[in-house]
């Protein structure tokens, strides 16, 4: 019988080995729980050639309750809330299994959640409202979001000035003030 702290072991190290994952390192057992990967938006869909931070929780009870991810950089997509980087994404949400694994979300969830939105289920109204009634100038913002937030600079100072917080919620948020500033100007704390 595994524990699921060996489970959890497992999947980062694997998901380490395709993508960039960043430890929080909070000097207790529990460091590998929560962590930051790079993400790179599917290729042929307006997402591509973006570069996301996404945060990553792993429950105690991982693999049987789901991990919490969010994206840290801005995006703008019907089912990710932009400002707190929320996912809505049943398979997280609600369906998650035991059998799933952290390579899925990141090969196979995220990809499909970006390349097929569900505007009728939005966190980003504004985001579903375009893309239902103006499709082409969606693809235009989400394009423009790409450039101005999910570059690999932008990716680099994603949170940085709440990396240290414990508090999950603020990660991924930004002030106002920040909002127009461009990307790669925001203030390191």
């Amino acid at each position: 019988m595994s524990s699921p702290r060996r489970r959890i072991e497992t999947d980062v190290m694997k998901l380490m080995s395709d993508y960039e994952v960043t430890l929080v390192h909070d000097n207790t057992p529990t460091c590998r729980q929560e962590f930051y990967v790079r993400f790179k938006g599917p290729a042929e869909t307006p997402f591509e050639g973006g570069l996301w931070k996404v945060h990553v929780e792993l429950p105690d009870q991982y693999p049987y309750k789901s991990p919490s991810i969010g994206f840290v950089n801005r995006i703008f997509h019907p089912n990710i809330d932009e400002l707190s980087g929320s996912v809505c994404l049943d398979v997280i949400n609600q369906t998650w299994s035991p059998m799933y694994d952290m390579i899925n979300i990141f090969e196979v969830f995220l990809p499909q959640l970006l390349r097929y939105p569900n505007p009728t289920d939005p966190l980003n109204g504004e985001a579903a409202a375009l893309l239902m009634r103006e499709p082409k100038n969606y693809e235009t913002k989400v394009k423009e979001y790409v450039v101005k937030y999910a570059s690999k600079e932008a990716a680099d100072d994603a949170g940085a000035e709440s990396e240290d917080d414990d508090d999950m919620s603020s990660v991924g948020s930004f002030d106002e003030d920040d909002e127009d500033e461009p990307a790669g100007q925001m203030d390191d704390v």
